[in-house]
């Protein structure tokens, strides 16, 4: 595995990257227009693309799991730094395009690319055993930023092997997602991907890299899975975390009202006088804990 601080840029010009003219040329003859529905903005600079192979870190003998290639910008990126990718497309047309595209501008690399039509949330390892059976995965995708956070902690949950990230998503997502407590924007998407590991910042991406250029700013978030043994129920850490932030003004004791026993936030260390939004993961862990041991459940 390829881990230095700066993958050579020549690793990535193996392949010929995709340019402004070339990605609408392409969708001209598919006949494809990007969609909001689908959350479809591609990426027309080859340096934005470079900036996000050497961001994430990948290299030769790398798998890779890229969510949404569209018309195949990062894909050549990554085959072009040595990666094995698997690349997730629920478009039928730009899932049918794409290996075209690599045996045009990447004919060496065909061997190591993998195209699934299909939706990133319906993926898990019973139907899609070669993922599971990769070894060390790692998530590299300019992610439609409609579903971005649920695809990250639906993948994160099924697929163990899944052991770090470097998204594209918007900037607001990206902020929530490694928010600290305290801030106004830690919130639910926070605290469960602090359950798997840390996330953060790897720098914002300017609107003009893509077409059609979004009404929203872009930024890269990076993440890294820690493994750890659990000793509560996820379930019942992430229901406790949603009922906390239903009303997120609200105390525990009124947001969880009839979820945890009074006695367990003296048992967890917690107070419930404070909101969700000052509470670690750890905390919610801990109360949790608790409350199992109170209420048998």
């Amino acid at each position: 595995m390829q881990t230095t601080d700066n993958i050579d840029e020549g690793s990535v010009s193996q392949v010929h990257l995709l340019g402004a003219g070339e990605i609408r040329r392409l969708a001209g003859q598919a006949g494809i227009t990007p969609t909001k529905r689908l959350g479809q903005n591609f990426v027309i600079d080859p340096g934005t693309v470079r900036h996000i192979v050497r961001q994430a870190k990948v290299g030769p003998g790398d798998s890779v799991l890229e969510v949404g290639p569209g018309l195949g910008s990062l894909t050549l990126g990554l085959l072009g730094a040595g990666c094995r990718v698997t690349a997730v497309e629920i478009d039928p047309g730009l899932a049918s395009l794409l290996p075209q595209t690599v045996a045009e501008y990447a004919p060496q690399a065909t061997g190591e690319l993998t195209v699934i039509n299909g939706d990133a949330l319906c993926l898990d390892p019973d139907t899609q055993p070669g993922l599971a059976d990769q070894g060390h995965l790692v998530l590299v995708s300019n992610l439609p930023y409609n579903v971005a956070t649920p695809i990250i902690l639906t993948l994160l949950e099924r697929f163990d092997n899944l052991d770090r990230f470097l998204v594209m998503v918007q900037k607001e997502v990206a902020d929530r997602l490694v928010a600290s407590p305290g801030s106004k924007i830690y919130g639910a998407p926070s605290l469960k991907l602090a359950w798997y590991g840390q996330a953060w910042h790897a720098g914002k991406i300017g609107r003009n890299v893509f077409w059609p250029s979004p009404n929203v700013d872009s930024a890269l978030v990076n993440f890294a899975r820690k493994r750890i043994t659990q000793d509560v129920d996820r379930e019942q850490v992430f229901n406790l975390v949603d009922g906390a932030f239903r009303q997120r003004r609200k105390t525990l004791r009124a947001a969880l009202k009839g979820m945890v026993d009074g006695g367990a936030y003296t048992a967890a260390g917690v107070d419930p006088g404070a909101r969700g939004e000052s509470l670690t993961i750890v905390d919610f862990k801990a109360l949790a804990r608790a409350n199992g041991e109170m209420t048998g459940r």
